[in-house]
């Protein structure tokens, strides 16, 4: 069987492809043959309609919807290769598999250029047919999720920006722009970036905004939080898995360092890795090839690695708890976001900006500040950086019910002050404690649902779940989350 060829690019209707249950159209008009072929697809699964004319198959696509198209190049009315252009010039997307006769190189050559996903030469193999058409849809549902990624990522003109005025904001933003346009020579991807600053700084507004400042803009951006993978499938999640690699694994899945093809990866929280897993990694990052679980054969990747974290890496080296070759590997060049509070000069454009979103999203009139709501807003340290900014500023919108948002709507606990004038519980707290002092109130306030505090916290339940254990709170948490 020959290797994967080009794909149509634009996406027109998309659905989610499975590889069971999933629909085959079968063009062929050897009718023994297409019967034959028909039946062990459903044995297999899947649900198949049949063609024998060029004529029936074109109402066939249309009623019937397939996921992925069989087609013989030689029909009682007509040539596949006709066929194959009008699916190019409609726009659809699902693939096509072309059968043709042996020693006809030069028609499966030309269907390939006509954008047919692979080929096979008859007589076929009921056996390699099937891991062909498993191939084509899985590698159907892999376009389907990028480019969703793609459409998802030109959207999120809230999240991709790095929005600020003040000089640490600026130089951040202008190292930023310098790394996007380094590109490496042919075959040499661009330096690893490690993007390193406390808990919602923007490390993955930074990662996407190196990424759409560059010459990779226009490809996939996969942001894998590192900690909230499930730890016993992390390695599957990464790398991909093989049918049948382990229990559950009910056919061939591509891996999220996979799926980035030739963009950007960033690895958020990097230093939630298990030793073991960073060890692959490093492999993976050094070699540019990557391993599914249960395959044998190794698969290239030429994708951009970013990765981010708010832990002191080189205090866990020295605790063993982090690779010294890995973070010598993806420290070629480091970022580091400032927090909030360095930052006074934007809080108020951030928070107008963050309010503005807000009243669009819900068709609410342009927000307006009082005066002492945006003077609390400057003296309140922060320890959530532009993540508890932007969640403050959407709740203080939506309570203010179209008058100016006062400072009883902001909800900033206590009673701040400017820095040097008793700067709050936290200030003399190393960054440790101050994380699990916000922890312990958000469980307080939520009364242990780990859900409801992750929402408030801007984290995800399975990474607040492993700073609860890394704090050791699981007490506070468990009343309410064992019902969950």
């Amino acid at each position: 069987m020959s290797s994967v060829s080009q794909m149509v690019e634009q996406m027109s209707q998309p659905r989610p492809v499975a590889t069971a249950e999933a629909r085959v159209l079968l063009i062929e008009d050897e009718e023994i043959f297409a019967r034959a072929v028909k039946r062990r697809l459903e044995r297999a699964g899947y649900v198949c309609d049949m063609a024998g004319t060029l004529a029936d198959a074109r109402a066939r696509i249309r009623s019937f919807a397939p996921d992925l198209i069989l087609l013989d190049l030689r029909l009682p009315d007509g040539l596949g290769f006709d066929l194959l252009a009008e699916l190019g010039r409609e726009g659809r997307t699902a693939p096509v598999l072309v059968m043709t006769a042996f020693g006809e190189v030069e028609d499966a050559v030309r269907a390939m250029k006509l954008g047919a996903f692979d080929y096979l030469k008859k007589p076929v193999d009921l056996d390699e047919l099937l891991i062909s058409v498993e191939s084509g849809l899985n590698h159907a549902s892999l376009r389907q999720r990028v480019d969703y990624s793609r459409e998802r990522e030109s959207h999120a003109a809230d999240g991709t920006d790095l929005l600020g005025e003040s000089r640490h904001t600026r130089a951040a933003r202008d190292k930023l722009m310098s790394l996007a346009a380094i590109v490496g020579t042919p075959g040499v991807p661009p330096p690893t970036v490690l993007i390193v600053g406390e808990t919602g700084t923007g490390k993955d507004v930074a990662a996407r905004v190196l990424h759409r400042a560059g010459p990779l803009r226009d490809r996939p951006f996969v942001q894998v939080d590192c900690a909230s993978l499930p730890r016993e499938l992390i390695e599957a999640e990464l790398f991909g898995h093989e049918k049948g690699a382990y229990t559950g694994a009910q056919g061939a899945r591509v891996g999220l360092l996979e799926a980035a093809e030739n963009g950007t990866v960033f690895l958020d929280e990097i230093g939630e890795l298990p030793l073991e897993m960073q060890a692959k990694l490093l492999n993976v990052i050094e070699r540019r090839m990557v391993r599914r679980v249960g395959s044998v054969r190794e698969r290239p990747i030429a994708a951009r690695f970013v990765a981010g974290t708010n832990r002191n890496l080189p205090e866990m080296i020295a605790a063993g708890q982090f690779r010294a070759d890995l973070y010598y590997r993806l420290n070629v060049v480091t970022l580091a976001m400032p927090p909030l509070r360095e930052r006074g000069a934007d809080i108020e454009l951030l928070a107008r900006h963050f309010a503005g979103l807000t009243a669009s999203r819900y068709g609410l009139p342009e927000p307006r500040f009082e005066t002492e709501a945006l003077q609390r807003l400057q003296q309140y340290r922060w320890p959530g950086n532009v993540r508890e900014l932007k969640h403050l500023i959407e709740r203080a919108v939506l309570l203010s019910q179209n008058r100016p948002i006062a400072v009883d709507d902001l909800g900033i606990p206590g009673q701040t002050a400017a820095p040097g004038e008793g700067e709050g519980p936290w200030a003399a707290m190393t960054l440790d404690q101050a994380e699990r002092w916000l922890i312990e109130r958000a469980l307080e306030r939520t009364g242990g649902n780990v859900s409801e505090a992750a929402r408030r916290l801007g984290v995800t339940r399975m990474a607040l779940r492993y700073r609860i254990d890394k704090h050791q709170l699981a007490a506070s948490a468990d009343r309410a989350d064992l019902g969950q």
